[in-house]
């Protein structure tokens, strides 16, 4: 395989709604370089991309690593992934329709990206290019600019024209258009130079030379965004994508003979290879068998293999060098997001900023006794994928992973099926209740057992109420009522009594018991005596100083467009929350901030996504406890008491 210098280097992620024809673009790429015979028609069984695929390309002496990224948001870390490796972007969009949510998800992530936006279908007869441009100018403005523009004959698509190609024979409207086109474009690259734009103001045209560099630095700054149109099924408009991306998209790279270092930004693990890294050079050149620090880490890794992706296949590689991807095997130590270098010293690249869970489900196991496989099975799956989070909680007992969506964790759980060969159940979360008290009690707890020999003797008077800490002891014994070697034993009888409460046997916080007084006896009393002596002083406390249900209340952030902000502030409403504020994001958007119970809000994403259309997203935690509302406390309590 050819090394090629960094100037013939481009990394393209591809990105756009599910459907608009992104892996059919990276073929149709492909087939014009001669790396595949076909592209897949809409017929074929294509299947759904989940995952980053990296596809490497060879065309007229650039080297093209295009990132072919998932449609479906829930899969965003993948294209987030993609991003920090990328140079580039081209946001794939379906002519046949109004913009949809995956363009729109697209154009949030690639907001300081160089990109070129590509109109797909315009020779399918629903096709709306000229609503789509517009679509598109409504939010980008002028910045927005085709350079490859279709021409159309009674309805029916005919050709695509360059616009800085002859357009003198172009027709009526659409000579118009291309010159109105035109105009505008060198109007923004004269902008982007001051020795181009004296050059422009002085009536002279603009040659070659300054269209290249005017749309280079426009492009890379962000305030050009070239379009480009043509139909991936029938490969047209592909060779413009090629010509523009190589010609206008110049990356900078730091040179051959700086010191070598990158970062993984993708891990894939393998059941029979092992690890599998993506490594971006962001700096010198790597080579097979370079010893270098995983600044992480603090530890040495060998790269002992290395490669490029090609034809779906691993091809071995002996070096690469700046602005190149590669993929590196049997490293183990290296995770999503490690920085590599020759130089130990070396500072580590910015953490990769991924999205927190927006659903949780609990993961069993369908055969009992595969409960260890689950969990190293769940670490693979969040190596490869770090928007995936898992943990157990010690109150439910439930093993918790949480995920973008719904489909973002059946898509894990069929993996860890077929990929790894363990079947899991996925179910409803349980709620972490506790129980605490609202009144105060004065009780005595007297353990006495007497079975020849020594007896069991242990005797306490215990004040309870509620208190702001976790648990609260103290102890006022005056005269030695309790001796002082029994005390200990007192408060550890009480915190053990509290992992059951009274009323359904969830664990007991918030309360402050004060031992006052009690009794003895020379020969019978024990620790032991004592704790359960405190035992029973805990449930008859309980009992007496009025108990009551806790349940978590969780604060949200709930971003979305502020035309659905009224149908959301219902919803949290209806969920027995309360909205504290708002605040107003920009380009139409507003951040509700509430608070709503836990056993509200596990459906949450999936009724979120529902309510606008999948543009709204959120972030939640666990803000404090709250009292349980009567009605619903009955029914929770006589619930958990019939599964005791």
């Amino acid at each position: 395989m050819k090394v090629y210098d960094s100037n013939m280097l481009r990394n393209i992620a591809v990105l756009g709604h599910s459907g608009c024809g992104k892996t059919n673009l990276i073929e149709a790429i492909a087939y014009t370089s001669n790396l595949t015979n076909k592209i897949s028609k809409q017929n074929d069984k294509v299947n759904m991309t989940y995952t980053l695929g990296l596809v490497l390309v060879e065309y007229n002496n650039y080297k093209y690593n295009l990132l072919d990224t998932p449609g479906y948001f829930d899969f965003c870390g993948e294209v987030i992934s993609s991003l920090t490796a990328s140079d580039a972007a081209i946001i794939v969009i379906d002519a046949t329709t109004d913009i949809q949510v995956g363009t729109e998800k697209s154009l949030e992530l690639t907001e300081d990206v160089p990109k070129i936006m590509f109109i797909n279908k315009i020779d399918n007869e629903k096709s709306r290019y000229k609503d789509t441009l517009e679509m598109l100018r409504e939010q980008y403005g002028n910045k927005i600019v085709p350079m490859i523009i279709p021409i159309y004959k009674d309805k029916k698509f005919v050709k695509l024209h360059n616009i800085f190609e002859n357009i003198d024979e172009l027709d009526g409207e659409f000579k118009d258009e291309a010159m109105s086109v035109k105009e505008a474009l060198m109007e923004l690259i004269a902008e982007t130079d001051d020795e181009i734009l004296d050059k422009y103001f002085s009536g002279e045209e603009l040659d070659a030379q300054d269209i290249q560099k005017g749309l280079t630095i426009g492009i890379q700054r962000g305030d050009i965004i070239p379009v480009i149109c043509g139909s991936t099924l029938n490969n047209i408009g592909t060779t413009e994508i090629l010509d523009t991306v190589s010609k206008y998209l110049e990356p900078k790279y730091l040179d051959k003979d700086s010191t070598f270092k990158g970062f993984v930004f993708k891990t894939v693990v393998d059941p029979f290879i092992g690890k599998i890294s993506y490594l971006k050079v962001t700096q010198g050149e790597i080579k097979k068998d370079d010893e270098v620090f995983n600044i992480n880490k603090s530890s040495k890794e060998k790269i002992s293999n290395l490669y490029t992706m090609k034809n779906k296949e691993l091809v071995e590689i002996n070096k690469a060098k700046c602005g190149d991807i590669v993929i590196v095997t049997k490293s183990n130590s290296l995770q999503t997001g490690d920085t590599i270098s020759l130089n130990k010293d070396d500072e580590a690249m910015p953490v990769i900023q991924f999205p927190k869970p927006q659903i949780y489900f609990a993961i069993t196991p369908k055969d009992k006794g595969d409960e260890e496989k689950v969990s190293a099975t769940l670490n693979k799956i969040a190596d490869e994928d770090p928007t995936i989070d898992w943990y157990r909680n010690s109150e439910t007992k439930q093993a918790l992973i949480g995920g973008q969506g719904e489909l973002h964790i059946n898509i894990v759980k069929d993996k860890m099926k077929e990929k790894f060969g363990v079947d899991v159940n996925l179910e409803d979360l349980k709620v972490a209740y506790r129980e605490t008290v609202k009144g105060k009690s004065d009780v005595q707890g007297k353990h006495k057992k007497q079975s020849g020999g020594h007896g069991q003797y242990g005797d306490v008077k215990i004040k309870f109420e509620r208190s702001k800490k976790d648990f609260e002891f103290t102890e006022e014994i005056f005269g030695g009522s309790v001796p002082k070697q029994y005390i200990p034993a007192v408060e550890k009888g009480l915190k053990d009594s509290m992992l059951k409460g009274v009323l359904a046997g969830f664990p007991v916080t918030n309360i402050k018991a004060t031992l006052y007084d009690g009794s003895y006896h020379d020969v019978d009393s024990s620790e032991m005596a004592f704790k359960m002596a405190a035992s029973l002083a805990f449930r008859k406390g309980m009992e007496e100083a009025q108990p009551v249900l806790l349940e978590p209340i969780m604060s949200l952030k709930i971003t979305i467009p502020e035309e659905y902000m009224g149908d959301v502030m219902g919803d949290i409403n209806k969920r027995r929350g309360k909205i504290l504020g708002m605040e107003p994001l920009g380009k139409g958007k507003q951040v509700i901030y509430a608070q709503a119970p836990q056993a509200e809000t596990f459906k949450y994403a999936i009724d979120l996504r529902s309510m606008t259309q999948g543009r709204g997203y959120f972030e939640m935690e666990i803000e404090k406890y709250d009292e349980v509302p009567y009605q619903i406390a009955q029914r929770i309590i006589a619930q958990a008491n019939n599964n005791r």
